[in-house]
């Protein structure tokens, strides 16, 4: 009886949770949930983990050159500028959305979700709203290595951050400012959204975006026609 009244009272938290998250939504016009990462995966977290494979995962042979070498040659004779023009619609109009996770230097992570065709800039006008002190004036980028978000105009899509990707935020001001101290950088309304308990949600904090360059690399090997082994014996000694 105890375990089913404790079961009942998770749903009814986890709808007041969701009924929440609908109320931030229809404020800010985009989807978003708030995590707090636990301190001891700070660096860890939300970067390219290199443990899902073994090294010579990546590896190719002599026969996957071959055929990679193979297809790729046969693919630029064959294919017009129009099929392959088409071939990326198609590829655009698969990835429905783009879920963007934005960290912040005290461990906060935002994440929000678009439209693939959306810009950069859109992700940049809701942190506007979101952020403690919207006048000072930050940037975004990702890492590594550290590369600075400077394009704002470009669509996700065109970014690389469709279906997802991770971004970090960083106030644009020297240190000298005494910005860097223990204030939080989301508002506090916002912030407290990682409280809320969602039920049997699952939460994955090591979500990291699809490479397109590996996605493309994948596809062609994919595709290639498979090496045809020819006998080696001389004529001769064939019967």
């Amino acid at each position: 009886m105890a375990s089913k009244r404790a079961r009942l009272s998770t749903s009814v938290e986890a709808e007041s949770a969701r009924a929440k998250l609908e109320v931030v939504a229809a404020e800010l016009g985009h989807e978003i949930r708030v995590f707090l990462a636990a301190s001891q995966t700070k660096h860890a977290t939300l970067t390219t983990s290199n443990e899902d494979d073994a090294d010579d995962f990546y590896d190719l042979t002599a026969e996957d050159y071959y055929n990679l070498m193979s297809s790729r040659a046969e693919s630029q004779i064959m294919k017009t500028q129009k099929m392959r023009e088409a071939e990326a619609v198609a590829s655009r109009e698969r990835l429905t959305k783009a879920v963007i996770r934005v960290r912040f230097p005290d461990d906060y992570i935002l994440e929000a979700k678009f439209q693939p065709s959306e810009t950069i800039q859109t992700l940049v006008n809701l942190l506007m709203k979101v952020v403690a002190q919207p006048n000072l004036p930050f940037y975004l980028f990702t890492t590594p290595p550290k590369q600075r978000i400077a394009d704002l105009s470009k669509d996700f899509y065109s970014a690389g951050f469709a279906p997802g990707a991770n971004v970090y935020f960083s106030y644009d001001v020297p240190e000298s400012h005494g910005l860097y101290t223990n204030e939080p950088f989301l508002r506090e309304d916002i912030r407290i959204l990682s409280t809320l308990d969602l039920g049997q949600e699952q939460i994955d904090l090591k979500y990291v975006a699809p490479k397109p360059a590996l996605l493309e690399a994948a596809s062609v090997v994919v595709n290639a026609k498979p090496v045809v082994v020819r006998s080696t014996k001389p004529k001769w000694f064939r019967r």
